[in-house]
């Protein structure tokens, strides 16, 4: 769903939904008005876990033509990436954690064809990005540690809005026009302080699009709200780098 008057993206959570009828989930978030559909990959060595494999990947894709991105949670980037060759992302982004070439992976990427953009764990800094931000096209900067979401004792850290707004302030500085997207039990209430400082894609799951005791289209509408609830000026100006307190 984009939000055309402050550009922010909501990404439902393809881990999310049920596995077992993708087709219906497809169609509920299609008549939601879902734009862009976030999907994780875990290879259950990087995360100790295995929620969605290749073959649900290739059957997602053949449920929905809804645009993907695709988060690589995996040690072995290059040989995930050659056995998704051939399904088409809007990006793709790696963790910095386990490239060991990480300029050349965003090569890669970009020689097939995609958006590259490369995933922060909750403790590493946004200056690791230094050399090579002018090539990234999205920065995902995960809010819990990547893999633990089923661990209800996983919390969302503290600093959340304060690395965005340090991702934000690295990006305007360097004259970057990579996208900032943000991952990890964000709640919708969250959702207008985070696009404040300067969130672009806000990757949305069980606490969001996915929450309990209303339909797909009516936790949309809840998010829309919110959004609207936080004028466009107000959004624009901490987009621009304006200051604000850590309220989370």
């Amino acid at each position: 769903m984009e939000m055309n008057h402050v550009s922010i993206t909501i990404a439902p959570s393809v881990i999310c939904t049920d596995l077992c009828n993708l087709e219906q989930e497809m169609r509920a978030l299609e008549d939601a008005g879902a734009e862009l559909l976030h999907v994780d990959f875990i290879d259950g060595c990087f995360s100790p876990c295995l929620p969605i494999g290749i073959d649900t990947i290739r059957a997602l894709r053949r449920c929905t033509a809804l645009p993907m991105s695709l988060h690589l949670m995996t040690e072995q980037n290059e040989f995930f990436l050659d056995l998704l060759d051939g399904i088409l992302f809007t990006h793709i982004v790696f963790h910095w954690e386990t490239a060991r070439h990480a300029d050349r992976l965003i090569n890669k990427i970009h020689s097939l064809g995609m958006k590259a953009g490369v995933a922060l764990t909750p403790g590493t800094p946004v200056t690791v990005l230094e050399y090579i931000l002018e090539k990234c096209d999205v920065i995902t900067l995960m809010l819990i540690n990547p893999g633990y979401a089923h661990e209800k004792e996983e919390a969302q850290v503290p600093y959340a809005q304060r690395k965005i707004k340090d991702m934000k302030a690295m990006i305007d500085a360097r004259g970057s026009s990579a996208r900032i997207e943000i991952d990890g039990r964000i709640r919708t209430e969250q959702i207008p302080a985070f696009a404040s400082a300067g969130a672009d894609i806000i990757v949305s799951g069980s606490s969001g699009v996915f929450s309990a005791g209303h339909s797909y289209k009516e936790n949309y509408r809840i998010i829309q709200g919110m959004l609207s609830s936080c004028p466009e000026n107000v959004i624009q100006h901490y987009k621009n780098g304006g200051n604000e307190s850590d309220s989370t």
